[in-house]
């Protein structure tokens, strides 16, 4: 019996309730080692990146020049996505309910197609920022963008950023015993200034490294967790079983039980957590996440084709795959090995071991971590006759499992935090500001970061005080009520060319609405705790999917309706601007324009420009700038370029991180060249082959663990 499984039973066995905080135990010098390498590395970067590929224009900063590759746009869709939220909450959620959440990440990856093969197509040939944009080019409305850019934002601050830093609190919080507020503040302010001096480069080269390490990191405890519970088979044999046996045993009894159907993805209609019919509710979460939400479409945006686009989306189709494996399933056998912690189920011993009545699943990866690689059981692990070298393997493990939580706090906040700066910079500011310069886009760029970083700190007590499940309870409510809602809106603007403006303000008003009234009610009325009887009403008792499937409908009947009684637009309004209008030849015309075109980047590509058929004026004028005269532009980088850098080394260290500063690389060939739409036959066939296999292999996974 391996010394890990003797710890978890001696645990078991002891008497009172257990301590999750004392099992943190301190680390040693080689995991501190681990850890101060991963952030030196880190910060070098975002200087490397600054003053090699330093930007010089609103474009290269927030769109990373348009030029990146499916390699980078895979990782760091990828690593934007699986933040220090999935390893504690899959997790969490794995071990309190099974395999089943497991859908979120599997249907995603159908919805990741969606992405690659609908959405990209129609926004890189629009030539938008940001997807807010995208509805101001599409229906010519200013409040409609309004209201996607405060909706964004608010969601930015009040569900990612503090999911993300509580999760990321909660492992760090048990792996060092460091204070709380201390170390999530140092590891905000190091993502806050990497995301400031590198920009949307920077963040897409190091979220690439990050998935790497991720990956490689989970597979390691992944691979030592199974070894320890006997593979797949003793996880599904001895899962069933992991119930707590401290506490009031009739609690112990009704709510400290695994699910019935724990090991099965698809589940009864009406009483399971995550009812089968339901994952139509999860499609349309997915659609607002993968397909308008800023964060990913901002990476898909920097790619420099359709082709190298597709292929990130592929990539991270794939990558998709392993959550199941590499945290759900760990989560399941952390419960197996501490389940008088991880599953605990009265609300008086979940208080003592965690500080949250509401359960302690949340802490199941950090203890699966730190139970497989303790500090003070080395000793058991020794091989013999190498003492040394295995006690610091061992240690530098540890570490590097801290450095792959921080690594995936840290990817998730730069995405979020660039996000955010595109989306105030282009959305707000440049309308607040019609004749802003580059430069002062920039500024207003990084000054948006600091004031994000600001807010996050800020927001650190209230994560505090929303500790454990109802964390997730919290975001949940707050998502799941305004994302159908935004997919909606999205998919008839590219799908269906009828839809209007009215229509589309219409029906996002009324779900809006319907969404704040259902999210007051679920205030007003909560979900009681295990093993109260649920007294609620029974529409607020109707499942949060189900409730999304009818919401979506809703806003899409009501938006139709609108539209049919509304003008259409005409065909000039929208050409280069839906699915079907993507390669039109039809030259461009806003109607009854709200702005003067220098408020705007250019309109939507022409057909030469996105096929490779030769320049156009809307090209020709990417070239040069997104904003205001062309020839000043150009004059202006080149004047920049001929003067010397001057000055001290500090002052012209301030002045780059502002984007005061030119270099040499800010004449390098801009996107308007680059035939965006354009595939080869070749890229094609291959493209389309991939994404075929990675959908047809989670069918079959689905069938094997239906």
């Amino acid at each position: 019996m391996s010394s890990t499984t003797m710890s978890a039973q001696a645990g078991n066995n002891s008497s009172g309730p257990p301590d999750v905080l004392a099992r943190g135990t301190r680390v040693t010098a080689p995991d501190i080692a681990v850890v101060v390498l991963y952030l030196v590395v880190t910060v070098g970067i975002a200087l490397w990146s600054m003053l090699k590929h330093h930007q010089s224009s609103a474009q290269s900063y927030f769109l990373a020049g348009r030029n990146m590759n499916w390699v980078l746009v895979g990782g760091s869709l990828f690593s934007s996505n699986i933040g220090s939220e999935h390893f504690i909450g899959l997790a969490g959620s794995g071990a309190a309910t099974g395999i089943a959440v497991a859908g979120y990440e599997w249907n995603s990856i159908f919805i990741i197609a969606l992405l690659g093969w609908l959405f990209v197509p129609v926004y890189l040939a629009s030539g938008v920022y940001t997807a807010p944009e995208y509805l101001y080019r599409r229906f010519n409305s200013r409040r409609l963008r309004v209201y996607a850019t405060v909706l964004s934002l608010l969601m930015y601050v009040l569900t990612k950023i503090s999911v993300d830093v509580y999760a990321g609190a909660l492992f760090i919080q048990q792996s060092l015993d460091w204070n709380l507020f201390l170390s999530v503040a140092v590891l905000i302010i190091i993502t806050g200034f990497f995301t400031l001096t590198g920009g949307l480069r920077a963040v897409m080269v190091m979220d690439t490294m990050q998935t790497v390490l991720m990956v490689i990191g989970a597979l390691v405890v992944a691979i030592r967790s199974f070894h320890v519970i006997g593979g797949i088979d003793g996880l599904f044999e001895k899962y069933p079983r992991a119930i707590t046996t401290i506490g009031n045993q009739s609690v112990v009894q009704t709510c400290g039980k695994p699910p019935s159907d724990a090991l099965h993805m698809i589940r009864g209609p009406e009483t399971a957590d995550f009812p089968w019919p339901g994952f139509g509710g999860i499609f349309i979460a997915s659609i607002w996440y993968w397909c308008t939400d800023q964060v990913i479409v901002q990476r898909c945006l920097a790619a420099e084709s359709l082709s190298h686009a597709k292929g990130g989306c592929v990539v991270t189709m794939f990558l998709k795959i392993l959550p199941m494996f590499l945290i759900v399933m760990p989560g399941m056998i952390s419960r197996i090995l501490n389940p008088d912690t991880v599953g605990c189920a009265d609300p008086i011993i979940c208080q003592q071991v965690c500080e949250s009545q509401s359960g302690c699943s949340n802490t199941a990866y950090p203890q699966l971590v730190l139970g497989l690689m303790p500090a003070g059981q080395r000793s058991h692990l020794l091989v013999r006759g190498h003492t040394s070298w295995s006690e610091v393997t061992l240690s530098g493990l540890r570490g590097l499992m801290l450095s792959v939580m921080v690594a995936a706090l840290m990817s998730s906040l730069t995405s979020v935090f660039n996000s955010s700066s595109t989306i105030f910079t282009m959305d707000v500011w440049r309308n607040l500001r019609k004749d802003a310069s580059q430069k002062e886009l920039m500024v207003v760029g990084r000054i948006t970061v600091l004031v994000m970083v600001a807010v996050s700190i800020a927001w650190i007590p209230f994560v505090k005080g929303a500790q454990g499940a109802q964390l997730f309870i919290y975001i949940q409510f707050i998502s799941g009520r305004i994302t159908p809602t935004m997919a909606a809106i999205f998919l008839l603007a590219i799908l269906w060319t009828r839809t209007t403006e009215q229509g589309a303000f219409w029906g996002a008003m009324c779900g809006t609405a319907v969404g704040l009234i259902r999210l007051i009610l679920d205030f007003v009325y909560p979900k009681p705790t295990c093993p109260t009887v649920d007294t609620r009403p029974d529409v607020i008792k109707l499942h949060f999917l189900y409730f999304n499937i009818i919401l979506f409908v809703g806003v899409g009947i009501v938006t139709i309706v609108v539209s049919l009684f509304t003008e259409p637009l005409s065909e000039q309004s929208i050409a280069r601007l839906t699915w079907w209008t993507r390669h039109s030849t039809v030259e461009y015309l806003q109607e009854n324009p709200e702005t003067p075109d220098t408020e705007a980047p250019s309109p939507p590509m022409e057909l030469s420009a996105l096929n490779e058929t030769g320049p156009s004026k809307s090209s020709i004028s990417q070239e040069t700038s997104e904003i205001g005269n062309a020839n000043q532009a150009n004059v202006a980088i080149k004047t920049e370029v001929d003067k010397p850098n001057d000055g001290p080394w500090y002052k012209r260290l301030w002045r780059a991180m502002l984007g005061l500063e030119e270099s040499k690389r800010s004449t390098e060939t801009q996107p308007g060249d680059k035939h965006v739409l354009h595939e080869t036959r070749r890229d094609q066939i291959i493209l389309n082959i991939a994404a075929a296999t990675a959908c047809v292999t989670v069918t079959i996974l689905w069938i094997i663990y239906r």
